[in-house]
């Protein structure tokens, strides 16, 4: 069956069956008794059935109308939630933003920035996935995270790249270390150590192996773990050093540990906002990308490897 009405002549529907009557009607809707009349003869027609028995005392729901009431308001009321939790999302009222993003970002960028968000918008819910480099960006290019803060992406044609944040790596190493006090160290001062690394499949190791691939010493790994959160648990306890981005030895650390910059090669990353290219991010979402947009510049103005 084709449909050949619209919604004014649903509500013209409601409002005749509501008030049982078509005077009454035509006034709360101003319109008048004959341009009332007509959007219910359209009605009719168009279902193919009599909606309305009428006298000249007093105006009926027929049986088929009456079911068609309940359904009409079913639809009308389902119609106006959606139309709500529409306006709700643009005004930011609701919804989720889903974030991905490498853990150092986590501990160092998200924290101020998410705090004023929710503050500006309080039912918006948040859900931050802190995952490898190679995790972040899957996420991103399966649309399972609106963006993403990540070192890795630049290079792939589907991701949108924004450098927010230079990172150097340094030499992570107790406080009473003997090479603690050195302002800078090169990969050679450090052949002797005994070295602790994260996994080959991490993207730090990939950054690391890539500048050392022309230096003739530099020091051997003797212990491998997953996580950069998981070296320095060893280097707390003694075990080694480990080379690591600056951002997870910054100053203040309760741990007593510190790091010193490397040289002979520097090695550093470039942290960035990555998202989907072409792809239309929620305004909640977008709201969140613009405030970080906005705040994470000012971080590359803070030391990046302290000594």
């Amino acid at each position: 069956m084709r449909i050949n009405y619209d919604l004014h002549d649903l509500h013209a529907f409601v409002a005749v069956a509501e008030r049982a009557s078509f005077r009454q009607a035509a006034a709360d809707l101003f319109l008048s008794q004959s341009a009332l009349s007509r959007r219910i003869e359209k009605l009719e027609e168009g279902l193919g059935v009599k909606l309305f028995e009428r006298t000249t005392r007093r105006v009926q729901l027929t049986n088929v109308g009456q079911t068609f009431l309940v359904n009409v308001r079913t639809a009308l009321d389902g119609l106006e939630d959606a139309v709500l939790g529409v306006a709700d999302l643009a005004a930011h009222r609701t919804g989720t933003v889903t974030l991905a993003c490498v853990p150092s970002a986590v501990w160092h960028f998200l924290p101020e920035v998410l705090k004023q968000f929710s503050a500006r918008f309080p039912r918006i819910r948040v859900r931050v996935h802190d995952e490898s480099a190679q995790d972040v960006l899957n996420l991103v290019l399966a649309g399972e995270a609106d963006f993403g803060i990540n070192f890795t992406g630049a290079e792939d044609p589907e991701i949108v790249f924004e450098p927010i944040y230079v990172e150097r790596y340094v030499l992570a190493m107790r406080r009473d270390h003997p090479l603690a006090r050195r302002k800078t160290l090169s990969w050679k001062d450090t052949v002797g150590e005994r070295y602790i690394s994260v996994a080959k499949s991490s993207g730090n190791r990939s950054v690391i192996d890539a500048a050392l691939a022309g230096v003739e010493k530099h020091p051997l790994i003797f212990c491998e773990v997953n996580h950069v959160s998981g070296v320095l648990a060893l280097v707390e306890a003694g075990m080694g050093v480990a080379a690591v981005p600056g951002l997870s030895v910054l100053p203040g650390r309760p741990d007593g540990i510190v790091g010193v910059p490397l040289v002979n090669p520097s090695i550093q990353r470039t942290l960035g906002l990555i998202s989907k290219r072409n792809h239309s991010m929620s305004p909640a979402a977008r709201t969140l990308f613009e405030m970080l947009a906005a705040a994470l510049p000012k971080k590359k103005r803070r030391p990046a490897a302290p000594a």
